[in-house]
Parts: structure tokens; sequence; C-alpha cells
């Protein structure tokens, strides 16, 4: 199964490819990771056309089966909230258009998935997301990293769902 991870943004996004099971041995195989940008100068729809562009390359190359997209939980400038919910609707937007499934995880989430704790810094998730895809180096950037933690997240979520849906038909 693969899994693409958004970390929207607008001049920013990361993105990331993990190839993990639901069933059988938790192993997470991190296949692509990066950013998609666009220049701060240009205006907000050139942005978003440019944003849509790589986006749907991106997914045509990747097939993923998900599409896993950080929720806005808090922001503390509005001005960059906006940006991130423009973003976060274009992958969003993509993904249903092409009939995959989305879920979407808040940081907190993400970092008590990968790390165990829900208050760890980035270093500490883009240390364990590494560990978790037995990478030598922490995968840069860090949006890039974020990108690949949201993918593991839905496989360890995903998978605990399905034990826990079999636990109760039982």
């Amino acid at each position: 199964m693969f899994v693409l991870g958004i970390d929207p943004g607008l001049t920013r996004c990361g993105f990331g490819v993990i190839e993990g099971q639901l069933e059988g041995v938790e192993t997470f195989v991190a296949r692509q990771a990066g950013v998609l940008e666009s220049p701060p100068d240009w205006p907000v729809e050139r942005r978003l056309a440019t944003l849509l562009t790589d986006l749907r390359e991106l997914v045509e190359e990747v097939t993923p089966d998900v599409v896993v997209v950080e929720r806005v939980f808090f922001q503390r400038n509005a001005r960059t909230a906006i940006g991130v919910a423009q973003a976060s609707g274009l992958a969003i937007g993509l993904a249903g258009e092409r009939g995959i499934h989305v879920r979407q995880f808040t940081a907190q989430e993400v970092k008590l998935a990968v790390t165990g704790y829900g208050a760890a810094d980035k270093a500490q998730v883009q240390a364990m997301v590494a560990r978790h895809c037995h990478l030598d180096e922490v995968p840069r950037p860090p949006d890039a990293a974020d990108a690949l933690g949201l993918a593991i997240t839905y496989l360890m979520t995903a998978r605990t769902e399905r034990r826990l849906g079999a636990a109760y038909v039982s």
C-alpha cells in the first residue's frame, strides 16, 4: 500500500510517500519525499494553480491508495492559516476527484503516533520518522519529514483500527 502524506503550505508543501502494510510485520519504507514550492511574491491564484499542477503530477506518478493531509488545528498567524487551508483544500479535492481515500490528522496526533508523546518537538518527530523508516539521516527539509510522519501515522492508526474492528466482530 502506498500512502501519500501532505504537509500543506502555500510557499512550501511537503510530501512523503510511505509503502507499508496494514497486516503482518509493521514496516515503513520511505519511497519519496520533498517539497513543492511557489514563490511568495507570486499572486495567490498563480501559486495555487502551480501547486495544483504539481500535486496532480505527484498523484499520477505515485498512484497512492490513501492521501493523508495535516489538519489545521491551530495557527497563531491567520494569514499563514489561510494559505495552509487553501493548500490543504487542493490536496483533499484532488484526492476526492480521483476517488482516493483521504484522512486528516493534527500535528499533535502525528507526534503521538510517531514518538509516543503528543508534545514532542519537531526534532524528535523527525528523528523518529528516520528511525521508523530505517533511514541513515533525518529527511530534509522538515516539511518532507512531517509529510512522511503523516503517512506513518495513517498506517499505524489504520492497523490499530483494523485490529479493534476485528476484536469487536469476534
